[in-house]
């Protein structure tokens, strides 16, 4: 479902997964690209991909740390 989001409104999945940098500055990219698609009527921008492409690597990267921490998490109780 964050994926889904991520290509939807790709600063709102980097907020929500607690990115908040990357938030602001992909908000930027993302305005910028809805602003070009607007001024175009109706060409995709570029700038729209690149926003979609960064949120998905950054929430997939996120993921995989929440899953490697629970991981380390279980290891350490066992012991």
């Amino acid at each position: 479902m964050i994926y889904l989001l991520a290509i939807i409104v790709p600063p709102l999945a980097l907020l929500l997964k607690g990115k908040i940098f990357q938030a602001i500055f992909n908000g930027i990219l993302w305005v910028a690209s809805i602003v070009l698609f607007v001024v175009s009527f109706g060409a995709l921008s570029l700038l729209w991909f690149i926003a979609v492409i960064w949120a998905i690597i950054s929430v997939r990267g996120a993921v995989n740390d929440e899953r490697h921490d629970e991981l380390v998490d279980a290891l350490r109780s066992r012991r």
